[in-house]
């Protein structure tokens, strides 16, 4: 068995049910996708349109693909075929675009609406209370080709295991919050999709459906 295919069956040892793995194969080499894919994984994580094009080319079709990255407007044309979901959806531009490119290949897709609960600076997304007005204004429900599955975060890269803690549980009430004011009938607002490699035991603690590890499958990344 491969480092990759161990790595691969720890990690899939710690998640309860319920909980998904994407793994984040952002900057590793085709073969070790496969390695993972020969190992049962199906669901991969990418966050740059080049780099996802060519890998989709090489990997088998029934692998589900999510991008996890910042997304520009301008690349969304380019996914919009075949993206099996799209984790950070951060404006309501961009959400207008997804929206737009779906129903020109006659689809609808899956987006996650990424918050901004972290106090780096570099993080994305909706502050809480950005999320809660794009909700009421009710424009979400005029687009019919893109369909909100749930919330995605991504807490602060720090040791401090209860900021992180507290950042999640966060994210998990705001999405309790939406879910019964908003999305009470629709069961497919479901997914919570925050906790990376140093950090998801804490995400399935505050209800994650959706982690996204990389480096605790395919080691270190190869720039």
């Amino acid at each position: 068995m491969s480092n990759v295919a161990q790595n691969l069956k720890k990690v899939l040892a710690d998640l309860p049910e319920g909980v998904r793995l994407v793994a984040v194969s952002k900057f590793h080499p085709v073969e070790m996708l496969r390695e993972a894919y020969d190992a049962g994984q199906r669901i991969f994580g990418e966050s740059h349109v080049q780099e996802l094009m060519q890998k989709v080319e090489q990997m088998p079709k029934d692998v589900e693909w999510h991008f996890i990255g910042h997304l520009q407007t301008n690349k969304v044309k380019y996914l919009a075929p075949f993206i099996s979901m799209i984790h950070a959806v951060d404006t309501v531009k961009l959400l207008r675009e997804v929206n737009k490119q779906a129903e020109r290949c006659g689809r609808v897709i899956d987006v996650l609406l990424e918050l901004h609960i972290a106090e780096e600076e570099t993080k994305y997304g909706f502050s809480p209370d950005a999320c809660r007005q794009f909700l009421e204004s009710g424009e979400w429900r005029e687009l019919h080709h893109v369909c909100i599955r749930g919330l995605m975060m991504m807490a602060s890269f720090v040791d401090d295991r209860e900021q992180i803690r507290g950042e999640m549980q966060l994210a998990a009430d705001l999405f309790d919050e939406l879910k019964q004011k908003y999305f009470a009938d629709e069961p497919s607002f479901s997914e919570r999709s925050w906790g990376m490699s140093h950090d998801y035991p804490i995400a399935i603690e505050t209800g994650a459906t959706l982690v996204r590890v990389g480096t605790a499958i395919f080691g270190e990344r190869v720039y």
